[in-house]
């Protein structure tokens, strides 16, 4: 990898790890359910515009948005609108790296190596002692925003396999990103239902008619961000550099999302994470990047045929942090 390359794949760890502190401060005027699908609603209509279909099965592309579009962003805002910590909540959703290599085994028959076996153990031993930390600390008022960002990562997880199962057999190499794209058509609908339901149904455009006032033109500086900075241009630089290095090169670079994301909230909004929080984070990214690193075991059929391929590793072990989009 190239020194350029480098330098532009630290940019994208940058840019998704600020993300956090963006969505932040987007909470702070709109609700989040409403937030969330407001997010989603801003990128639907140039990519129906001006984005070619990317031929994947349409059940795939559905399923694909529900997961990671709609249940991840509907938890992730919500925990972060009831006190999870922005630096914490971009360390807590990398659960969805184990999440999808167990999905993989529980539903589409993959296997796992040892050394797999033990980051994905390592990783959710730190979730657990980030948790745990946080009840002692805090009783169970503070365990719920975490309970709710895993649920916001087992929804990317499961947006991750079918992500996998809408490549099958498609060789495009424009395709992963168009289909990304073309996911954020699905969640609008369902999130804004689910606000209006939830936090009622003029309460989000309430707030977005009064993005004239202070705390209104900063969270709209957030979303621009979220749209523009950390979904098309690091989402982009994202798709280039997997398209020209192997996953296990790139991968290592979602690593430094949560450091960002942990660094940027305390220096902007003054979080300061426990010496057992920080102990869980170190723990968390060992974890990662040993199953991440780590060669997944061969499947070997029954009845004697060629083994199916291995979940990617962007999906399967590595802590890819596409949060940020």
């Amino acid at each position: 990898m190239t020194t350029r390359h480098r330098l532009l794949g630290l940019a994208v760890a940058v840019l998704w790890g600020v993300n956090f502190l963006a969505i932040h401060v987007g909470l702070e005027h709109f609700p989040p359910l409403f937030f969330a699908g407001l997010r989603f609603a801003v990128l639907a209509i140039p990519v129906i515009l001006f984005v070619p279909w990317p031929r994947v099965p349409v059940r795939w592309l559905l399923l694909y948005g529900v997961g990671f579009g709609t249940v991840q962003f509907a938890f992730l805002f919500l925990a972060m609108a009831n006190g999870m910590p922005t630096g914490l909540a971009s360390l807590v959703l990398q659960a969805s790296a184990p999440f999808t290599a167990i999905l993989g085994v529980l539903l589409l028959g993959e296997r796992m190596s040892l050394p797999q076996v033990a980051g994905i153990t390592l990783a959710v031993g730190g979730m657990a002692l980030i948790a745990t930390d946080r009840a002692t600390h805090g009783a169970s008022a503070a365990v719920v925003p975490v309970m709710l960002t895993l649920l916001g990562a087992l929804g990317w997880a499961f947006g991750n396999i079918a992500s996998r199962k809408a490549m099958e057999d498609n060789a495009d190499p424009r395709t992963p990103l168009r289909l990304t794209l073309w996911m954020s058509v699905v969640p609008p609908i369902p999130l804004f239902a689910l606000s209006a339901l939830t936090e009622g149904p003029s309460a989000g455009w309430r707030a977005l008619t009064s993005v004239g006032t202070p705390s209104g033109l900063i969270a709209l500086g957030g979303l621009v961000y979220i749209v523009v900075l950390s979904t098309i241009v690091g989402l982009g630089l994202w798709t280039y550099l997997m398209g020209r290095y192997p996953a296990s090169r790139v991968a290592p670079f979602s690593l430094l999302v949560p450091i960002v994301g942990i660094t940027t909230s305390w220096l902007a909004l003054g979080e300061q994470p426990t010496a057992v929080e920080l102990v869980g984070a170190a723990v968390v990214i060992g974890g990662c990047l040993l199953g991440m690193t780590a060669r997944p075991a061969a499947v070997r059929p029954p009845d004697g045929g060629s083994a199916p391929e291995p979940l990617p590793r962007e999906l399967s072990t590595a802590c890819a942090a596409t949060t940020g989009h």
